[in-house]
């Protein structure tokens, strides 16, 4: 068993009996823990995230996949919590093997693994394939984003100073199977929570979002498998 140095927040390999611990989470700052299973065989893997003694462990199901093709499962993590996030596999299942990495405004501050560029707010549509990371500094006037996705339950987030957006285009079932608050990260609107859903109503293929710049950076990092991105999309304008 070792415990490997995970404050960087890079794309990691977990695998059974490792354990990857993150020490560099800031005040005030909400973190997603991308736990994608890699072991390449159609069986879930339990991963435990631990931040520390005040808040008991929870467990997170990763959805098992052949090919390395599943969607992710997101641990959510507030740095007014805690300074440290732990991950482990829960058992010593034969084979098992996790990918991940932490996102947040300011994290992973290693992208290796990431396709890592800015978002331009020109309104055309930017392809939004797995392992996207987008960023920008929008300016203080309103803007639009405009997610698009075929495909059923497409799961993507944008990630402001202290909340997250999870988009889903497609919605069916419960998204709270594979999103999971640790300690006080709890779901409500900005100002009441550190999260919501925001699903897609009239035209299920589409979202489109109003949000707010404030002179603070933002990010948007797909949370889906490599096969459901293929015709994915990302694009904003300023209003």
């Amino acid at each position: 068993m070792s415990e490997i140095n995970w404050n960087d927040g890079a794309v990691s390999t977990l695998t059974g009996g490792d354990t990857l611990t993150c020490a560099n989470l800031k005040q005030g700052q909400l973190y997603a823990v991308f736990l994608y299973n890699s072991a390449g065989e159609d069986a879930n893997i339990g991963v435990n995230v631990n931040i520390g003694n005040l808040y008991p462990p929870k467990t997170v199901t990763v959805p098992g996949t052949t090919g390395n093709m599943g969607l992710a499962a997101l641990a959510l993590v507030s740095g007014t919590d805690t300074q440290t996030v732990s991950i482990s596999i829960t058992s010593q299942q034969q084979g098992s093997k996790v990918t991940a990495w932490l996102g947040s405004v300011g994290m992973p501050t290693n992208t290796s693994g990431l396709n890592n560029q800015s978002l331009p707010f020109n309104g055309e549509q930017q392809h939004y394939d797995k392992c996207y990371r987008y960023y920008a500094v929008p300016k203080s006037q309103w803007y639009q984003l405009t997610l698009n996705s075929p495909v059923t339950q497409f799961i993507s987030t944008q990630f402001t100073e202290n909340y997250l957006n999870v988009f889903i285009n497609n919605p069916v079932g419960d998204p709270a199977t594979v999103i999971v608050p640790t300690g006080s990260v709890k779901e409500g609107a900005p100002g009441l929570g550190s999260y919501q859903i925001v699903k897609s109503d009239s035209t299920p293929q589409t979202i489109t979002y109003q949000d707010q710049g404030n002179g603070q950076q933002k990010v948007w990092m797909n949370a889906d498998s490599g096969q459901n991105s293929n015709n994915s999309s990302i694009a904003a304008q300023y209003m």
